[in-house]
């Protein structure tokens, strides 16, 4: 049995600076959470099981990186709440095959066999996608449904912390969000999506965009001890 949405969301453990947006967000988002239930109750899966953890992991202070992504897996035991990441022993999906092999192309890492980011996401890279729920083998099913109000609410408080930060914005759904980026402080960095449709395609292929490299040497510059590992 399926623990209700609302459920979830009330025992989220969130520090106060995305609390803050969750907590006024609510009320604007009742009817998103009484439609997911409605699809819980009448035997749809919804991913992931704690579509929070990517706040509950990376708490505000601590974000160094924001990684968009735009929903999570819709496989069943792919989704974590953490974008572009699968659980241990799953079958790496292809975009995060890509990630691994610009990572090594850039800085030398060897890719790993396990999708896993949860390192990441405890070392301050906040891996949020832009819908936090999906139902199972059917990508997008729950987008603009409304949790981007949510999740747009939440880049606007990473993007007003002044403690500095770097911004993956790769593919146009990432992008989109640059409206709230504008005159921040902050290293903004844009390529195509990692997918295999798109990473080696012009104008701006994510193989070969360098973003780990720039990203570590422009918070390295501002004091941050920043480097990417995967353990």
């Amino acid at each position: 049995m399926q623990e209700p949405l609302g459920a979830v969301l009330a025992r989220a453990q969130l520090d106060e600076g995305w609390a803050a947006p969750l907590a006024r967000w609510l009320p604007q988002g009742q009817p998103l959470i009484e439609r997911i239930e409605a699809r819980q109750r009448a035997g749809a899966l919804v991913y992931p099981a704690q579509p929070l953890r990517a706040l509950e992991w990376t708490p505000l202070p601590a974000c160094r990186v924001v990684i968009l992504g735009q929903d999570p897996y819709h496989g069943p035991g792919q989704a974590e709440g953490l974008s572009f990441s699968v659980p241990s022993g799953q079958r790496l999906p292809p975009s995060l095959r890509n990630i691994y092999k610009e990572l090594q192309r850039d800085l030398g890492l060897a890719p790993s066999a396990d999708g896993h980011l949860g390192a990441w996401a405890r070392r301050g890279v906040l891996l949020l996608n832009t819908a936090l729920t999906v139902e199972g083998g059917q990508a997008g099913a729950h987008a603009g449904w409304g949790w981007e109000a949510l999740t747009d609410a939440w880049i606007q408080a990473a993007a007003r912390d002044r403690s500095p930060k770097v911004f993956m914005l790769w593919g146009n759904h990432a992008q989109a969000k640059k409206r709230w980026l504008t005159d921040s402080p902050h290293l903004v960095l844009s390529a195509n999506h990692p997918s295999p449709l798109s990473a080696n395609r012009p104008p701006a292929p994510f193989i070969g965009c360098g973003h780990f490299g720039q990203a570590q040497t422009w918070l390295r510059a501002r004091g941050v001890n920043w480097h990417w590992s995967l353990d």
